[in-house]
Protein backbone atom coordinates (compact mmCIF):
# COMPACT_ATOMS: atom_id res chain seq x y z
CA UNK A 1 0.00 0.00 0.00
CA UNK A 2 1.18 3.95 -0.56
CA UNK A 3 2.37 5.22 2.59
CA UNK A 4 2.44 9.21 2.78
CA UNK A 5 5.47 10.29 4.69
CA UNK A 6 5.73 13.65 7.29
CA UNK A 7 4.77 16.94 5.68
CA UNK A 8 7.23 19.59 5.35
CA UNK A 9 5.36 22.88 6.03
CA UNK A 10 6.57 26.59 5.81
CA UNK A 11 4.88 29.77 6.40
CA UNK A 12 5.87 33.14 5.25
CA UNK A 13 7.84 35.48 7.98
CA UNK A 14 4.92 38.71 7.86
CA UNK A 15 2.38 38.35 10.87
CA UNK A 16 -1.17 39.46 11.18
CA UNK A 17 -3.45 38.98 14.14
CA UNK A 18 -6.37 38.64 14.64
CA UNK A 19 -6.47 42.38 16.63
CA UNK A 20 -4.71 43.91 14.14
CA UNK A 21 -7.54 42.25 11.39
CA UNK A 22 -10.55 43.71 13.50
CA UNK A 23 -8.63 46.46 13.65
CA UNK A 24 -7.81 47.43 9.85
CA UNK A 25 -11.89 46.06 9.44
CA UNK A 26 -12.75 48.99 11.14
CA UNK A 27 -10.40 51.53 9.99
CA UNK A 28 -10.99 50.49 6.24
CA UNK A 29 -14.38 49.75 6.26
CA UNK A 30 -15.83 52.04 9.15
CA UNK A 31 -18.93 53.29 7.13
CA UNK A 32 -19.66 49.52 5.63
CA UNK A 33 -23.73 48.89 6.70
CA UNK A 34 -22.94 45.35 7.43
CA UNK A 35 -19.45 46.21 9.35
CA UNK A 36 -20.73 44.75 12.49
CA UNK A 37 -21.81 40.99 10.99
CA UNK A 38 -18.37 41.29 8.90
CA UNK A 39 -16.67 41.67 12.55
CA UNK A 40 -18.33 39.24 14.42
CA UNK A 41 -17.90 36.62 11.54
CA UNK A 42 -14.28 37.09 11.60
CA UNK A 43 -13.90 37.06 15.14
CA UNK A 44 -15.37 33.56 15.39
CA UNK A 45 -13.01 32.20 12.72
CA UNK A 46 -10.95 30.69 15.64
CA UNK A 47 -7.83 32.32 13.83
CA UNK A 48 -5.33 33.70 16.66
CA UNK A 49 -2.57 35.04 13.29
CA UNK A 50 -2.31 34.31 9.81
CA UNK A 51 1.09 34.74 7.84
CA UNK A 52 1.84 36.68 4.62
CA UNK A 53 4.32 36.71 1.59
CA UNK A 54 4.38 40.89 2.08
CA UNK A 55 4.19 43.77 4.90
CA UNK A 56 0.61 44.41 5.71
CA UNK A 57 1.11 47.46 3.92
CA UNK A 58 2.09 46.25 0.69
CA UNK A 59 -0.72 43.29 1.05
CA UNK A 60 -3.35 45.98 1.07
CA UNK A 61 -1.95 47.39 -2.23
CA UNK A 62 -3.24 46.15 -5.53
CA UNK A 63 -0.82 47.04 -7.88
CA UNK A 64 -2.36 44.97 -10.80
CA UNK A 65 -2.54 41.21 -11.71
CA UNK A 66 0.13 41.24 -13.81
CA UNK A 67 2.52 42.58 -11.06
CA UNK A 68 0.58 40.70 -8.28
CA UNK A 69 1.10 37.11 -10.00
CA UNK A 70 4.62 37.81 -10.93
CA UNK A 71 4.99 37.99 -6.83
CA UNK A 72 3.61 35.04 -7.03
CA UNK A 73 5.96 33.47 -9.20
CA UNK A 74 9.27 34.48 -7.85
CA UNK A 75 7.59 33.99 -4.22
CA UNK A 76 7.15 30.21 -4.96
CA UNK A 77 10.54 29.60 -6.73
CA UNK A 78 12.13 31.19 -3.14
CA UNK A 79 10.20 29.09 -0.97
CA UNK A 80 9.29 25.72 -2.42
CA UNK A 81 12.62 24.70 -2.78
CA UNK A 82 13.39 24.20 1.00
CA UNK A 83 10.42 23.03 1.78
CA UNK A 84 10.25 20.10 -1.11
CA UNK A 85 14.12 19.43 0.40
CA UNK A 86 12.32 18.47 3.80
CA UNK A 87 9.54 16.25 2.36
CA UNK A 88 12.24 14.42 0.89
CA UNK A 89 14.51 13.43 3.89
CA UNK A 90 11.51 13.19 5.66
CA UNK A 91 10.30 10.03 2.76
CA UNK A 92 14.00 9.06 2.59
CA UNK A 93 14.41 9.75 -0.96
CA UNK A 94 16.27 11.88 -3.06
CA UNK A 95 15.07 13.75 -5.99
CA UNK A 96 15.56 11.69 -8.60
CA UNK A 97 13.46 9.13 -6.50
CA UNK A 98 10.39 11.02 -7.47
CA UNK A 99 8.66 9.65 -10.57
CA UNK A 100 5.62 12.23 -10.08
CA UNK A 101 5.21 15.65 -8.75
CA UNK A 102 1.43 16.55 -7.99
CA UNK A 103 1.82 20.76 -7.58
CA UNK A 104 -1.78 22.27 -6.25
CA UNK A 105 -2.67 25.98 -5.95
CA UNK A 106 -5.35 28.06 -6.14
CA UNK A 107 -3.71 31.58 -5.89
CA UNK A 108 -1.58 32.16 -8.68
CA UNK A 109 -1.52 30.68 -12.40
CA UNK A 110 1.98 29.69 -14.26
CA UNK A 111 1.98 27.82 -17.39
CA UNK A 112 3.93 26.04 -17.69
CA UNK A 113 3.68 25.15 -14.22
CA UNK A 114 5.83 24.99 -11.09
CA UNK A 115 6.04 21.43 -12.11
CA UNK A 116 8.09 22.11 -14.71
CA UNK A 117 10.48 24.80 -13.20
CA UNK A 118 11.14 22.29 -10.30
CA UNK A 119 12.03 20.02 -12.63
CA UNK A 120 14.37 22.33 -14.27
CA UNK A 121 15.77 23.69 -11.36
CA UNK A 122 15.82 20.76 -8.47
CA UNK A 123 16.91 17.97 -9.72
CA UNK A 124 14.33 15.90 -10.86
CA UNK A 125 14.54 13.64 -13.63
CA UNK A 126 13.24 14.87 -16.91
CA UNK A 127 10.97 12.02 -17.47
CA UNK A 128 9.10 12.77 -13.99
CA UNK A 129 5.09 12.71 -14.41
CA UNK A 130 3.80 16.54 -14.13
CA UNK A 131 0.50 17.00 -12.52
CA UNK A 132 -1.07 20.38 -11.78
CA UNK A 133 -4.01 20.86 -10.10
CA UNK A 134 -5.42 24.60 -10.03
CA UNK A 135 -9.20 24.40 -9.64
CA UNK A 136 -10.14 22.21 -6.65
CA UNK A 137 -8.93 25.57 -4.53
CA UNK A 138 -9.08 24.16 -0.66
CA UNK A 139 -10.12 20.24 -1.65
CA UNK A 140 -7.01 20.12 -4.03
CA UNK A 141 -5.20 19.01 -0.72
CA UNK A 142 -7.16 16.02 -0.05
CA UNK A 143 -7.53 15.45 -3.86
CA UNK A 144 -3.45 15.46 -4.20
CA UNK A 145 -3.25 12.70 -1.73
CA UNK A 146 -5.67 10.73 -3.66
CA UNK A 147 -4.18 11.29 -6.97
CA UNK A 148 -0.76 10.29 -5.47
CA UNK A 149 -2.08 6.96 -4.06
CA UNK A 150 -4.17 5.92 -7.16
CA UNK A 151 -0.49 6.71 -8.95
CA UNK A 152 1.17 4.18 -6.74
CA UNK A 153 -1.07 1.89 -6.76
CA UNK A 154 -1.02 2.31 -10.81
CA UNK A 155 2.52 1.65 -10.39
CA UNK A 156 3.51 0.12 -7.00
CA UNK A 157 7.60 1.19 -6.18
CA UNK A 158 6.81 4.46 -7.48
CA UNK A 159 7.01 8.07 -5.38
CA UNK A 160 4.62 11.27 -5.68
CA UNK A 161 6.26 14.35 -4.38
CA UNK A 162 2.98 16.88 -3.30
CA UNK A 163 3.41 20.35 -3.62
CA UNK A 164 0.81 22.69 -2.05
CA UNK A 165 2.11 26.47 -2.56
CA UNK A 166 -0.93 28.92 -1.44
CA UNK A 167 -0.71 32.88 -1.32
CA UNK A 168 -4.06 33.68 -0.43
CA UNK A 169 -3.45 36.81 0.49
CA UNK A 170 -2.13 37.93 -3.00
CA UNK A 171 -5.89 37.83 -3.87
CA UNK A 172 -6.95 40.69 -1.56
CA UNK A 173 -9.37 43.19 -3.54
CA UNK A 174 -9.64 46.53 -1.57
CA UNK A 175 -12.73 47.24 -3.82
CA UNK A 176 -14.18 43.99 -2.47
CA UNK A 177 -16.83 45.06 0.20
CA UNK A 178 -19.00 41.89 0.36
CA UNK A 179 -19.18 40.28 3.86
CA UNK A 180 -18.42 37.05 2.37
CA UNK A 181 -15.17 38.61 1.28
CA UNK A 182 -14.25 40.77 4.17
CA UNK A 183 -14.74 37.43 6.14
CA UNK A 184 -12.19 35.93 3.43
CA UNK A 185 -9.62 38.81 4.65
CA UNK A 186 -9.88 37.64 8.01
CA UNK A 187 -9.68 34.33 7.23
CA UNK A 188 -7.31 33.21 4.93
CA UNK A 189 -3.44 32.74 4.97
CA UNK A 190 -0.18 32.16 2.92
CA UNK A 191 1.75 28.30 3.11
CA UNK A 192 3.82 26.30 1.27
CA UNK A 193 3.60 22.08 2.34
CA UNK A 194 5.05 19.05 0.78
CA UNK A 195 5.30 15.31 1.50
CA UNK A 196 5.72 12.63 -0.38
CA UNK A 197 4.03 9.38 -0.89
CA UNK A 198 5.93 6.02 -1.39
CA UNK A 199 4.28 3.20 -3.60
CA UNK A 200 7.04 0.63 -2.38
CA UNK A 201 7.53 1.38 0.80
CA UNK A 202 10.53 1.02 2.99
CA UNK A 203 10.88 -0.93 6.58
CA UNK A 204 10.45 1.51 9.45
CA UNK A 205 8.84 4.15 7.07
CA UNK A 206 6.78 6.71 9.49
CA UNK A 207 3.52 7.27 8.17
CA UNK A 208 0.06 6.57 6.61
CA UNK A 209 -0.91 3.68 4.55
CA UNK A 210 -3.09 4.78 2.45
CA UNK A 211 -5.90 2.35 1.91
CA UNK A 212 -8.87 4.15 0.40
CA UNK A 213 -10.10 7.04 -1.15
CA UNK A 214 -13.04 8.95 -2.45
CA UNK A 215 -14.39 12.16 -4.32
CA UNK A 216 -17.78 13.61 -3.95
CA UNK A 217 -20.22 16.71 -5.24
CA UNK A 218 -23.01 18.05 -4.01
CA UNK A 219 -25.39 18.46 -6.56
CA UNK A 220 -26.53 22.06 -7.70
CA UNK A 221 -23.50 23.92 -5.45
CA UNK A 222 -21.50 25.47 -8.08
CA UNK A 223 -21.61 28.61 -7.04
CA UNK A 224 -21.43 28.40 -2.79
CA UNK A 225 -17.51 28.64 -2.83
CA UNK A 226 -16.53 30.67 -6.46
CA UNK A 227 -14.04 33.09 -7.90
CA UNK A 228 -15.35 35.32 -10.03
CA UNK A 229 -12.27 36.48 -12.22
CA UNK A 230 -12.35 40.16 -13.43
CA UNK A 231 -9.81 42.59 -14.39
CA UNK A 232 -8.09 42.63 -10.84
CA UNK A 233 -7.93 39.28 -10.50
CA UNK A 234 -9.20 35.96 -8.24
CA UNK A 235 -12.25 37.52 -6.37
CA UNK A 236 -13.54 35.30 -3.86
CA UNK A 237 -16.95 34.05 -3.49
CA UNK A 238 -18.23 32.68 -0.22
CA UNK A 239 -22.32 32.08 -0.38
CA UNK A 240 -23.51 32.27 3.22
CA UNK A 241 -24.86 28.11 3.19
CA UNK A 242 -21.14 26.82 2.92
CA UNK A 243 -21.39 26.53 6.71
CA UNK A 244 -23.94 24.18 6.45
CA UNK A 245 -22.47 21.90 3.93
CA UNK A 246 -20.95 19.37 6.38
CA UNK A 247 -24.85 17.45 6.83
CA UNK A 248 -24.39 17.17 2.63
CA UNK A 249 -20.82 15.97 2.80
CA UNK A 250 -20.89 13.30 5.92
CA UNK A 251 -22.70 10.54 4.04
CA UNK A 252 -19.89 10.40 1.34
CA UNK A 253 -17.58 10.42 4.62
CA UNK A 254 -19.39 7.31 6.24
CA UNK A 255 -19.92 5.41 2.46
CA UNK A 256 -16.45 5.57 2.10
CA UNK A 257 -15.34 3.73 5.77
CA UNK A 258 -18.42 1.21 5.23
CA UNK A 259 -17.19 0.48 1.75
CA UNK A 260 -13.96 -0.55 3.19
CA UNK A 261 -15.75 -1.93 6.58
CA UNK A 262 -14.86 0.33 9.41
CA UNK A 263 -17.39 2.85 10.24
CA UNK A 264 -16.35 7.11 10.21
CA UNK A 265 -17.25 7.83 13.48
CA UNK A 266 -14.87 4.98 15.12
CA UNK A 267 -11.79 5.97 14.19
CA UNK A 268 -8.34 6.85 15.91
CA UNK A 269 -7.67 9.79 14.32
CA UNK A 270 -9.05 12.66 11.66
CA UNK A 271 -7.42 14.98 9.59
CA UNK A 272 -10.09 17.58 8.18
CA UNK A 273 -10.05 20.54 6.09
CA UNK A 274 -10.52 23.73 8.76
CA UNK A 275 -12.40 25.48 6.55
CA UNK A 276 -13.81 27.44 9.46
CA UNK A 277 -14.87 26.45 13.32
CA UNK A 278 -18.40 25.48 12.26
CA UNK A 279 -16.99 22.75 9.76
CA UNK A 280 -15.43 20.69 12.33
CA UNK A 281 -18.17 21.58 14.95
CA UNK A 282 -20.90 20.15 12.66
CA UNK A 283 -18.63 17.67 11.32
CA UNK A 284 -17.78 16.24 14.94
CA UNK A 285 -21.71 16.48 16.45
CA UNK A 286 -22.87 14.19 12.98
CA UNK A 287 -20.00 11.84 13.67
CA UNK A 288 -20.42 11.52 17.25
CA UNK A 289 -16.67 12.02 18.10
CA UNK A 290 -14.84 14.26 20.83
CA UNK A 291 -13.63 17.89 19.73
CA UNK A 292 -10.21 16.51 20.44
CA UNK A 293 -10.29 14.49 17.40
CA UNK A 294 -10.26 17.43 15.44
CA UNK A 295 -7.77 19.19 17.45
CA UNK A 296 -4.50 19.19 14.38
CA UNK A 297 -7.15 20.82 12.05
CA UNK A 298 -8.26 23.10 14.45
CA UNK A 299 -4.51 24.06 15.76
CA UNK A 300 -3.80 24.92 12.13
CA UNK A 301 -6.72 26.85 11.56
CA UNK A 302 -5.94 28.90 15.05
CA UNK A 303 -2.34 29.54 13.88
CA UNK A 304 -2.19 29.98 10.29
CA UNK A 305 -5.40 30.51 9.51
CA UNK A 306 -7.23 29.11 6.15
CA UNK A 307 -4.33 28.04 4.84
CA UNK A 308 -6.71 26.43 1.54
CA UNK A 309 -4.89 23.11 -0.14
CA UNK A 310 -2.02 23.52 2.46
CA UNK A 311 -4.37 22.70 5.36
CA UNK A 312 -4.25 18.92 5.94
CA UNK A 313 -0.66 18.83 4.90
CA UNK A 314 0.01 20.71 8.02
CA UNK A 315 -2.54 19.10 10.07
CA UNK A 316 -0.84 15.36 9.02
CA UNK A 317 2.54 17.28 10.03
CA UNK A 318 1.17 18.06 13.61
CA UNK A 319 0.14 14.78 14.07
CA UNK A 320 3.22 13.02 12.89
CA UNK A 321 5.23 15.80 15.18
CA UNK A 322 2.38 14.66 17.98
CA UNK A 323 3.80 10.94 18.02
CA UNK A 324 0.65 9.37 20.39
CA UNK A 325 -0.54 6.86 17.82
CA UNK A 326 0.05 2.95 17.87
CA UNK A 327 0.74 1.18 14.76
CA UNK A 328 -2.27 0.08 13.24
CA UNK A 329 -4.91 3.34 14.39
CA UNK A 330 -6.97 4.01 11.51
CA UNK A 331 -8.20 7.29 10.62
CA UNK A 332 -9.56 9.51 8.25
CA UNK A 333 -8.07 12.26 5.84
CA UNK A 334 -10.67 14.81 4.33
CA UNK A 335 -10.76 18.03 2.33
CA UNK A 336 -13.32 20.27 0.44
CA UNK A 337 -13.66 22.96 -1.58
CA UNK A 338 -15.38 24.48 -4.36
CA UNK A 339 -18.25 22.53 -6.36
CA UNK A 340 -19.08 21.95 -3.36
CA UNK A 341 -15.96 18.84 -3.27
CA UNK A 342 -15.25 16.30 -0.69
CA UNK A 343 -12.05 14.26 -1.31
CA UNK A 344 -11.72 12.02 1.66
CA UNK A 345 -9.34 8.88 1.76
CA UNK A 346 -8.79 6.48 4.45
CA UNK A 347 -5.43 4.51 6.17
CA UNK A 348 -3.35 2.85 8.56
CA UNK A 349 -1.24 4.45 10.84
CA UNK A 350 2.42 2.60 9.82
CA UNK A 351 5.81 3.11 12.23
CA UNK A 352 8.72 1.02 13.78
CA UNK A 353 10.18 2.73 16.97
CA UNK A 354 13.67 0.83 15.96
CA UNK A 355 13.79 3.16 12.85
CA UNK A 356 12.81 6.66 13.03
CA UNK A 357 13.11 8.77 10.39
CA UNK A 358 12.70 12.45 10.95
CA UNK A 359 13.68 14.72 13.33
CA UNK A 360 12.90 12.49 16.81
CA UNK A 361 16.35 10.49 15.74
CA UNK A 362 19.51 11.58 17.15
CA UNK A 363 21.18 12.72 14.18
CA UNK A 364 18.08 15.06 13.75
CA UNK A 365 18.20 16.47 16.50
CA UNK A 366 22.25 16.88 16.23
CA UNK A 367 21.35 18.61 13.03
CA UNK A 368 18.03 20.44 14.32
CA UNK A 369 21.49 22.30 16.68
CA UNK A 370 23.41 22.95 13.71
CA UNK A 371 20.68 24.39 11.91
CA UNK A 372 17.82 25.67 14.16
CA UNK A 373 14.50 26.83 13.07
CA UNK A 374 11.81 28.94 14.83
CA UNK A 375 8.78 27.80 15.56
CA UNK A 376 6.57 30.40 17.17
CA UNK A 377 6.93 33.53 15.41
CA UNK A 378 6.07 36.50 16.93
CA UNK A 379 6.43 39.20 14.53
CA UNK A 380 7.22 40.64 11.10
CA UNK A 381 11.06 40.86 9.79
CA UNK A 382 12.04 37.50 10.77
CA UNK A 383 13.23 34.32 8.63
CA UNK A 384 10.49 31.75 7.58
CA UNK A 385 8.85 29.66 9.50
CA UNK A 386 10.02 26.14 8.72
CA UNK A 387 9.15 22.65 10.13
CA UNK A 388 10.99 20.55 8.07
CA UNK A 389 11.81 16.35 8.46
CA UNK A 390 15.64 16.97 9.13
CA UNK A 391 17.31 13.46 8.68
CA UNK A 392 19.40 13.48 5.84
CA UNK A 393 19.50 9.97 4.45
CA UNK A 394 21.59 9.28 1.64
CA UNK A 395 19.91 9.00 -2.53
CA UNK A 396 19.95 5.71 -3.38
CA UNK A 397 19.71 7.05 -6.95
CA UNK A 398 23.59 6.34 -7.64
CA UNK A 399 24.33 10.24 -7.59
CA UNK A 400 26.37 10.51 -4.31
CA UNK A 401 24.13 13.02 -2.85
CA UNK A 402 22.29 13.48 0.13
CA UNK A 403 18.85 14.09 -0.40
CA UNK A 404 20.09 17.98 -1.57
CA UNK A 405 18.22 19.75 -4.38
CA UNK A 406 20.79 21.65 -6.10
CA UNK A 407 19.09 24.93 -7.61
CA UNK A 408 20.47 25.52 -10.74
CA UNK A 409 21.58 29.21 -11.51
CA UNK A 410 18.67 31.27 -13.99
Amino acid sequence: MPILCRPSVAVPEHVITMAQTLDLARRLHADHPRLDLALQLIAHTGVRERHLVQPIARTLTHPGLEARNNLYAREARRRVPPVIQGALRSAAVGATDIDAIIFVSCTGFLMPSMTAWMINNLGFRSDTRQIPIAQLGCAAGGAAINRAADFCLAYPDANVLIVACEFCSLCYQPDDVEVGNLLANGLFGDAVAAAVVRGGGEPGLRGVELERNGSYLVPDTEDWISYAVRSTGFHFQLDRRVPTTMAMLAPALHTLARSHGWEAGDLDFYIIHAGGPRILDDLGAILDVEASAFRHSRATLTDYGNIASAVVLDALRRMFDDDALDPGARGMIAGFGPGITAETCIGTWTSCPDRPLDDRSEEGRAHARQNPCEAEPHSAGRPPVRHDGVRHLADRSGTGRRGALPVRPR
